[in-house]
């Protein structure tokens, strides 16, 4: 197996080998997609990519599905049960891309699988579990064998990835809640996460992951606002220079920034209240202004 740490706007990567062919667990951001196939071909050695997986649908975890698909055409992709209908008919709402104002490539899904069941990946068997709270699609897998847990962004070293449900008005704390506490319940040896470097020291992690969310819990616009400045970061990772108009004008199409406002700032004005957030980066050392340019930090 083949660990490999990205930077944050693509998710990290599981390779399986066999003597054969290979597994993938997930795929990363579509801009990173050439250097995700370079950095398979070269750990492949002449095997076949022939198995996808995705733990769930963000975009920076399958939005290599396509050009690898692309790169070895036999390749047989795997969501969850969930959200299949939604892939095989491109629902691109439904699948979270238009809501984030993020752009995701179309693939084609091969099979399914859900919490309950066992996946074989290049002759390494995987118990399928839930882990709702992040997303309510998104899939651990556990190798009870050698205890290897994939958490995806249900756990990370230092915390979690953004509730998204809250931000739809839906009760989602409690489910990050329950899912950490599954993942005490397995004991895993060590967790690679969906971000981050993976991980030995789980009572820890565990440990800073539920004291972020009772912070959440108690204020929860302190989680909308954390949520809105990732949805622009996020962005801003991809084109690293932006312009300020260029990021208002993206901003006021992106349906969760708009819930964001209603939920938590309705008396504020939108383009102030996005001038805050990019404010909130730049204090923050995320990023900095330069003229009428947002950069990357």
């Amino acid at each position: 197996m083949h660990f490999l740490e990205r930077g944050w706007l693509s998710s990290n990567n599981l390779l399986i080998l066999d003597s054969e062919g290979a597994s993938l667990v997930d795929s990363g951001f579509w801009t990173h997609a050439d250097q995700t196939i370079q950095l398979v071909k070269t750990l492949l050695q002449g095997r076949l990519l022939d198995t996808l997986v995705n733990t769930h649908l963000h975009s920076d975890h399958c939005g290599g599905n396509s050009a690898l698909q692309v790169a070895w055409p036999e390749l047989n992709i795997g969501v969850a049960k969930s959200q299949y209908a939604d892939v095989v008919k491109w629902q691109t709402n439904e699948l979270s891309y238009d809501v984030t104002g993020q752009y995701c490539p179309q693939f084609t899904p091969h099979f399914s699988f859900s919490a309950g069941e066992a996946l074989e990946l290049s002759g390494t068997g995987w118990d399928v579990y839930t882990a709702a709270g992040h997303d309510p699609h998104s899939l651990l897998l556990f190798q009870k064998e050698n205890g290897i847990l994939i958490t995806a962004d249900a756990l990370w070293k230092n915390g979690f990835g953004v509730v998204f449900p809250e931000l739809e008005g839906q009760s989602a704390f409690e489910d990050v809640m329950t899912t950490l506490d599954f993942i005490e319940s397995l004991n895993p040896t060590i967790c690679l996460p969906g971000h981050g470097p993976m991980f030995s020291d789980v009572e820890n992690a565990l440990s800073v992951a539920r004291s972020r969310c009772e912070f959440f819990i108690k204020n929860p616009q302190k989680h909308a606002t954390y949520a809105a400045k990732v949805l622009i970061k996020y962005r801003l990772l991809e084109l690293q220079r932006w312009s300020l108009n260029g990021l208002q004008s993206w901003a006021s199409g992106v349906p969760y920034l708009k819930q964001i406002r209603e939920a938590y700032y309705s008396k504020k004005d939108f383009t102030l209240m996005i001038s805050e957030l990019i404010q909130g980066l730049v204090d923050s050392k995320a990023a900095q202004v330069e003229g009428d340019f947002l950069y990357n930090l």
